[in-house]
């Protein structure tokens, strides 16, 4: 008898990473992050696996209270582009009280689509473009489209030490290196300021 195969074409595969460092009422941003990641199961989300959370120092020192960080590895099904899943992620962010206003500020969470599988989005150009921002124009400027990968992964503790736990082997399509790998690249405080909570 021939071996049956199964078409999983329809399925997509993401990266995503959390952050919160402000208290919506009485809850933590530590409870945030776990509830907006019941909300996405509640929307046809299979979690692959989860790095557990990690506190870090919000930047610029002094500035707020420490972040509670986080990363998953997401199977879709319900989700033809990006985009679309992209939406769902805002639309959490809003149900968890987001406000979108000065970049880099506080905020009671955030969940930020790091990569779709391999693709790159818009272009190879343009993403090399914005990944290459120089840190004082990252602050003041905002991509008017979906950049994938997402240009600040490789630069940011924060996300890859989390990523790291869940998708070690995933491998940057542009940089050519694994997260790990982009992990080994960071100077070592950059690393140890990211602890398990």
């Amino acid at each position: 008898m021939d071996k049956v195969t199964l078409d999983h074409s329809s399925e997509k595969h993401a990266l995503v990473a959390f952050g919160a460092n402000l208290r919506i009422g009485q809850i933590s941003p530590e409870m945030t992050i776990m509830s907006s990641l019941s909300a996405l199961v509640g929307n046809g989300v299979e979690i692959d696996a989860f790095s557990g959370l990690y506190r870090t120092p919000c930047f610029p020192a002094g500035a707020g209270p420490d972040y509670v960080n986080a990363a998953a590895a997401l199977t879709l099904r319900n989700f033809e582009t990006p985009k679309a899943f992209l939406a769902l992620l805002h639309k959490i962010e809003a149900q968890f009280s987001r406000e979108r206003g000065q970049r880099w500020a506080g905020r009671t969470l955030d969940i930020d689509l790091l990569a779709w599988g391999d693709s790159v989005l818009p272009d190879a150009q343009t993403q090399q473009a914005w990944r290459e921002l120089p840190p004082d124009q990252q602050i003041r400027t905002t991509p008017d489209q979906l950049i994938l990968p997402h240009p600040r992964l490789q630069d940011r503790g924060f996300v890859l030490v989390p990523l790291a736990k869940v998708a070690p082997d995933w491998r940057h399509p542009l940089l050519n290196k694994t997260v790990a790998q982009l992990l080994a690249d960071l100077p070592p405080e950059a690393i140890a300021e990211v602890v398990p909570v």
